[in-house]
Order: structure tokens, then C-alpha cells, then sequence
């Protein structure tokens, strides 16, 4: 029963799971250790927020020391001071304390005003938007990576599936052959060329499900799931889908949709930001602070006596005088940041607008080879017939069928490639004009 209980739990724990493209993104989306360690990054905006916040609000500190004054301090006075009598330059030692002491206290700080930590205060949704700014650049990295996966595994699939029809028919020719070569119709040599395009075919057939498993394997580890769980696709490739991907017309690339431009104006708001900081810091501070406590002298130990009460209020104003120029040193150093991120605006803008071309043009492209590789598949196929019928009615040779079937693999092989080399293209473009987590 136990060993039972045990495989179930084995097979409840990794259990085959399917998706479709868009579930595959989502799960990546949630379980995918980037995306994990990027929100993380809302959580460490969240505590400096509050420490800022923490850092005006009234400070409460409590002491307590208790002291033995094991050598207690002499000082000389002069004997003048108690004796006018005294002849001059007689002194006097005295013994400036008890041999025990302590202090115990409680104090209170506030702040009152300072320019720089209202300043801190306006930052906060600026540091909340650059983690939320983080976590979408690792998130638009997963979606990228995920999609590609996907049809990786989408496009060898569907090349296996062919090469396993392309068998299938070879099966079905070397039966014939056979069965006419025993009755002396054809010469061995047929068969044997035959043969060893099926052999090349299986090869080719165990290459293509190797790499299968590797692009599963790949799409597990981008989508953030274990090596050990069963995964299964959902979508499969078809020529209505294929026939969707058009040429969008291009309008532009709207740069607030590009996380990394996003990023960049929010580092410009928190430089600005550090600057209205840096020259608010000349201005007052006030602050108040209270204590209360007590004292305590004793020749002897005892620290249950002698103690004597203290209290103070103080109301202080700290006021920059002179700081030898290095605020304005400060300042100038986020002037040439902000010059920097504009200057970085600038290239990412133009950076943006070449990417949006380069895609568009790939997808052009894309869509022409597809078109090409298709004509070029259906051709192969109708010669790889022809060239069938006629070696069966003695009007063509075994040559000419092996020829078309090598043809026929090469022709399905340039297929996918450029099927594969389309949907990647999309997804660069989607990438580009900014639209990938939209998707």
C-alpha cells in the first residue's frame, strides 16, 4: 500500500501538463526565477520608502550605565580659593567625584523640518516605479525567450511529422520494388538505393526528435518549470494561422511602450529629483529633542540610592554656513548625468526606430522566403508523384525517384527553416514596437 501511495504521489507530483502559447507565457510569467528575483525589487522600493518615511518620525532612545570609578580623578586648586591666608602658589588636592556612578535616561528626537527629506518623500513613487519599471524588462526578456521556445518545438514537430510521412511512402515503394525485383522486373540495385534513402530519412528522423526533446527541454527551462514534468503543447502549426501574419502598417514606434525607454525616464525623474535634494540642503533644519533622566553618586555601592532627577528641552536649528563648494560640485555632477540620460534617450529612440525597421523588413522578407519554400515544397512533392508513377510504368528510372525524394527532404528542410525564421521575425517586431507583453 505504501509503495502505491508513493507512485501516486510521484505521478500526481509531476503530471502532464499542456498549454497553448498564451498559457505557456502566463506560467512563465509567474514561475520564471528572473521575473521572482524582478518583484522582489518592489519589495526592497517598498522598505526604502518606509525607512525614508522612518526617518522623520520621532526617534525614542533609552540608556542606562553604571559606573566604577576604580581610580576616582584628582585636580589641584589653588589654597587661595578657600584660605586667603594661604601662601601663594599652596595648593590643594581635591578628589572630583565618588568612587560610583550611573545615568539612566530616556530621550526623544524629532525632526521638524528638513527640505532634503521632503524631497525623499516626493521620490517614493518614483522608486516604486523603477521596480515596477525592473520587473517589466525581465518580464518582456521571459516573454521573448518563452515564444521563440514555443515555436522551436511547434516548427520541429511538424517537420517530424512530415519526415515520418516521407518514410511511410518509402516503405510503400520498397515493397513494391521488392515484390517486382523477385519476379525480375527490377534489379536489385533499385532497391538498394531505395533503401538507403530510407536509411537517411530515419537518420534525419532521429536528429529531428533529438532535437525535439531539446527544444522542449528548452521551453521547460524558459518558462521557469522542472526538467522531470511532462509538458505538452496545445497550438499546432497550420496554414490559416500562417496566412494571419501580415505586414502591420507602420505608424512609428510609440516609445513609451519600450520598457527600457520607460526605465530611462524614470532614472531622469529620480536624478532631477537628487538635484532638488542636493539644493534644498542648504536651507535650515529644526529639531526638537527632549530627555529625562537621572543621576547617580555614591562613595559606596549602593545602586538603589542617591539618585537625582534631570530633564531637558531643546528646540535646535542647524544652519549650512559654508561647505567649501561641494554642493555645488554635487549638483554639477547630476547635471552631467542628466545630460548623459538624454543623450542615452536620444540613442535609444533611434535604436527603437532601426529595430522597428529591421523587423518589419524581416517579416517582409520572412513572408516572400515562406512563400517561395512553399511553392518549392508543393513542386518537390509533385515531382517526387510524377517521378513515382512513371518508374512504375517503365518510363522513368530509380534515379530519378531517389533524385526527387533528396529533393522532396531539402525542399521540407528549407520549409521550416524559413517557417521558423517567420514567427521569430514577428516576434522580434512585436519586440520592437514594444507590443510583446500585450500579446
Amino acid at each position: 500500500m505504501s509503495l502505491l501511495f508513493l507512485i501516486l504521489v510521484v505521478t500526481n507530483a509531476y503530471s502532464q501538463q499542456s498549454f497553448t502559447l498564451k498559457e505557456a507565457v502566463q506560467y512563465a510569467l509567474k514561475n520564471h526565477i528572473n521575473v521572482k528575483n524582478a518583484e522582489l525589487e518592489i519589495y526592497s522600493a517598498e522598505n526604502t520608502i518606509k525607512q525614508v518615511k522612518a526617518a522623520g518620525m520621532p526617534q525614542i532612545n533609552g540608556q542606562f550605565q553604571y559606573t566604577s570609578n576604580v581610580i576616582v580623578p584628582t585636580q589641584l586648586v589653588a589654597a587661595k580659593n578657600f584660605n586667603p591666608q594661604a601662601a601663594e602658589g599652596e595648593v590643594v588636592k581635591f578628589k572630583f567625584g565618588v568612587p560610583w556612578g550611573g545615568q539612566a535616561g530616556i530621550g526623544l528626537n524629532q525632526l521638524i523640518f528638513d527640505a532634503t527629506w521632503l524631497v525623499g518623500l516626493k521620490a517614493a513613487p518614483v522608486y516604486r516605479e523603477l521596480a515596477q519599471r525592473t520587473v517589466a524588462t525581465s518580464k518582456v526578456g521571459v516573454v521573448e525567450n518563452v515564444m521563440k521556445a514555443y515555436y522551436s518545438v511547434l516548427v520541429a514537430e511538424e517537420r517530424s511529422k512530415l519526415l515520418g510521412l516521407n518514410i511511410s511512402r518509402l516503405d510503400t515503394m520498397l515493397r513494391e520494388l521488392k515484390i517486382m525485383n523477385e519476379k525480375g522486373f527490377v534489379e536489385k540495385l533499385d532497391v538498394d538505393r531505395l533503401q538507403v534513402q530510407r536509411n537517411n530519412l530515419v537518420t534525419e528522423t532521429q536528429k529531428v526528435e533529438n532535437l525535439i526533446q531539446l527544444s522542449y527541454a528548452l521551453l521547460k527551462f524558459q518558462m521557469g518549470m522542472k526538467q522531470q514534468e511532462s509538458l505538452t503543447l496545445k497550438d499546432k502549426l497550420s496554414e490559416t494561422d500562417i496566412n494571419q501574419l501580415q505586414l502591420p502598417e507602420y505608424q512609428g514606434v510609440d516609445y513609451a511602450n519600450r520598457v527600457e525607454y520607460a526605465t530611462l525616464m524614470t532614472q531622469k525623474k529620480l536624478t532631477t529629483l537628487d538635484i532638488e535634494r542636493i539644493q534644498k540642503g542648504a536651507l535650515p533644519k529644526v529639531f526638537f529633542s527632549g530627555s529625562l533622566g537621572a543621576g547617580h553618586s555614591n562613595p559606596r555601592f549602593n545602586p538603589f540610592e542617591r539618585w537625582f532627577g534631570s530633564s531637558a528641552l531643546t528646540l535646535g536649528v542647524q544652519i549650512p554656513i559654508y561647505d567649501s563648494g561641494l554642493r555645488k560640485l554635487q549638483i554639477q555632477q547630476q547635471n552631467i548625468n542628466l545630460t548623459r540620460i538624454d543623450q542615452s534617450a536620444l540613442f535609444l529612440r533611434e535604436s527603437f526606430e532601426l529595430q522597428a525597421t529591421q523587423g518589419i523588413i524581416s517579416l517582409k522578407n520572412g513572408l516572400e522566403t515562406l512563400k517561395t519554400q512553399k511553392a518549392n515544397l508543393d513542386l518537390a512533392q509533385e515531382v517526387v508523384r510524377v517521378s513515382k508513377i512513371k518508374y512504375q510504368a517503365g518510363a522513368g528510372t530509380n534515379i530519378e525517384v531517389v533524385n526527387a525524394e533528396s529533393s522532396l527532404k531539402e525542399a521540407q528542410t528549407n520549409y521550416f527553416a524559413a517557417l521558423y525564421d517567420l514567427l521569430i521575425a514577428k516576434v522580434d517586431l512585436d519586440k520592437a514596437m514594444g507590443k510583446l507583453l500585450a500579446e
